[in-house]
């Protein structure tokens, strides 16, 4: 059981994160700079993106990322915000900057595509951990 946070409200902000999350996406990585970044994995990228299935991805990632926040948030220091934004640090170093380590070992990807996802994923991240910390409130 989560701790004192009904699971309705954890789904409700999980819900609108994963909303927030693929709008953010779409901002870092369809735009015109990002697209010239990323030209490197023309070869191997799909002709649309299937943007439903990345909403479905997104919101349940949103929803998942809530409830892990109610779960860690009372071992993280600082206020409400605070604990949200260093929730946000642990997100995108596991979730952004592991799969970013890992394409440069795969993959002959360009310095300037790896900082610009790391950077886009920080500001991604933080922006979900300042939700998370601001809509449920961790004591």
């Amino acid at each position: 059981m989560l701790p004192s946070m009904s699971g309705i409200r954890i789904a409700v902000v999980g819900a609108a994160a994963g909303i927030v999350f693929a709008v953010l996406d779409g901002v870092v990585n369809a735009n015109p700079f990002a697209q010239r970044l990323y030209a490197c994995y023309k070869p191997i990228a799909r002709a649309s993106v299937n943007a439903p299935l990345g909403m479905v991805f997104d919101l349940i990632a949103g929803i998942a990322m809530a409830a892990l926040f109610v779960l860690l948030a009372p071992a993280l220091p600082g206020t409400a915000l605070v604990k949200g934004l260093e929730f946000g640090l642990i997100a995108w170093f596991f979730r952004v900057a592991m799969g970013a380590a890992a394409q440069t070992v795969m993959f002959n990807v360009p310095g300037a595509a790896v900082l610009y996802g790391l950077a886009g994923g920080l500001v991604e991240m933080l922006i979900l951990g300042a939700l998370y910390g601001l809509a449920l409130r961790p004591r």
